[in-house]
């Protein structure tokens, strides 16, 4: 008999440490993190990697891995239903980032050029989760940069000067397409949902060290390939009602669920992760606050969580 599939399933974040990370994870969200010292820049909310592959919470099906849900005839067309795409491994990875200190500036490769790089393509969105006052993104390039100019501000170390800086509120987005060079700047908590890949070549870190106090190491060479030099100061993106952007990946949207509805009348019966923004869902003994991302199954025959006093909460499905 096959299994049947729960219509919730919460998997256990994986955190990383980097350089430009802080605590937020504990303090805003009371999560316990690895250790009481380390800067966790990253939790690896739902994660298909084979070096970081998330572990069900609860359940039926507690124990296993999003990488065996995937790849179990049987639960495959439950979970994800069939608009799921094809290939070996789930397709997207969710994060949340906290961004105490700026990110390096870098770039992910086009798909035109990953596989010549040895890379893989990433596309991604952010979601603006709190942003301290005077937060910045970097995004494109300014007027007048090209490869040449670009290359020259590197050399003299003044690459900042080059990359487009955009003022940052709580509760914004930007689309983020492969090629499109940018960091992340300080004081922010983002909310990211990617393409399932890893690769991403660091052009330039701000002329600071490492965790070890080395400098890490840069791929100048790899991100001049990649750097779309025609993505001239572009803004940050707006909402078109519940949507906040679709691409041939991904389709992200925001939703306000009423208190005592359920979660059932925005997921719709599509496959869905679900990232609370504000308030809290519950269903029996699981409840999800602020920061919790936990997964919809496609048809949803069983009971979804409800909010508690009203919950704003983003949906990430197929395109």
């Amino acid at each position: 008999m096959s299994t049947q599939a729960p219509s919730f399933i919460r998997f256990q974040p994986i955190y990383q440490t980097r350089v430009w990370g802080g605590r937020v994870l504990e303090t805003r969200f009371g999560r316990e993190l690895p250790d009481k010292e380390t800067p966790f820049g990253e939790s690896w909310e739902i994660s298909a990697r084979e070096e970081a592959d998330s572990e069900v919470v609860g359940g039926a099906l507690a124990g296993k891995t999003l990488r065996q849900l995937w790849g179990d005839p049987s639960l495959k067309p439950q979970i994800f239903g069939s608009k799921a795409p094809e290939g070996e491994r789930f397709p997207l990875l969710f994060k949340i980032l906290d961004a105490r200190d700026k990110l390096s500036i870098q770039v992910h490769p086009p798909a035109s050029v990953a596989d010549e790089l040895g890379g893989e393509p990433k596309t991604e969105v952010w979601y603006i989760a709190h942003a301290e006052p005077g937060a910045e993104l970097y995004v494109g390039v300014e007027p007048g940069v090209d490869e040449k100019s670009f290359r020259e501000a590197l050399e003299q170390g003044v690459a900042e000067k080059a990359v487009h800086a955009i003022p940052v509120e709580t509760g914004q987005h930007i689309f983020i397409p492969s090629g499109r060079l940018h960091a992340i700047g300080a004081g922010l908590l983002i909310y990211e949902i990617q393409q399932n890949s890893d690769t991403t070549y660091r052009v330039y870190d701000w002329n600071r060290t490492g965790l070890d106090g080395k400098p890490r190491d840069l791929h100048i060479e790899e991100s001049l390939k990649c750097i779309d030099f025609t993505d001239v100061s572009p803004g940050m993106d707006e909402p078109q009602g519940s949507l906040l952007c679709e691409c041939e990946h991904f389709r992200l949207e925001r939703h306000v669920v009423g208190e005592g509805d359920s979660l059932a009348g925005v997921t719709a019966g599509r496959f869905a992760v679900i990232t609370v923004v504000a308030g809290k869902l519950r269903a029996g003994d699981e409840v999800f606050g602020e920061g919790d991302f936990f997964l919809v199954s496609a048809g949803e025959e069983g009971e979804l969580p409800k909010a508690v006093e009203g919950a704003e909460v983003l949906l990430t499905t197929w395109p």
